[in-house]
């Protein structure tokens, strides 16, 4: 009998079929058995938001998730965003508004507000807070994260835009 669970997760829009070990952590088969290595390992306590991706369309912390849990599950990351070479309009409104300084937390921090536009195509400064608080930056003072987000919003919703 195998000590391994045979577990399929939908990432990017890819199927991935493996087995992984039953206490094998989300972030772990993301960056190690899928190859993916977009989305961080930071802080080991799901504290500071590094890990985050959006499974089944809202952020989730994939260091507080085994890969078991993700079974038919699924799951965006990072490199899920770009379309091809280009990147897409939130990633490029991160990079316009230098919201990404040593770039620790901006894989997580951009999938955090991918899921918020996703639910809330317009968010006022509020919620854009409110959308980012589990994700922890020490270099940008949020500023131009929540410059990003609002740019971001915008292209994505001319008419709504952000307030």
């Amino acid at each position: 009998m195998s000590d391994k669970a045979k577990i399929r997760i939908t990432i990017n829009g890819v199927v991935h079929e493996r087995e992984a070990p039953p206490r094998m952590l989300l972030v772990d088969y993301i960056r190690d058995v899928v190859g993916l290595k977009g989305t961080r390992y930071g802080c080991d306590t799901s504290n500071c938001g590094s890990c985050t991706i959006v499974m089944d369309g809202r952020s989730a912390k994939s260091c507080t998730f085994l890969a078991v849990q993700a079974d038919g599950r699924e799951v965006t990351t990072i490199e899920g965003l770009a379309e091809g070479s280009a990147l897409n309009p939130l990633q490029a409104a991160f990079q316009e508004a230098h919201a990404l300084q040593c770039g620790f937390c901006t894989s997580g921090m951009v999938m955090s507000a991918h899921a918020l536009l996703a639910h809330n195509p317009a968010p006022s400064v509020e919620e854009i807070r409110e959308g980012i608080i589990g994700n922890l930056c020490r270099c940008t003072g949020y500023v131009p994260v929540i410059e990003a987000v609002q740019a971001a919003a915008r292209r994505l919703d001319p008419k709504g835009g952000t307030p």
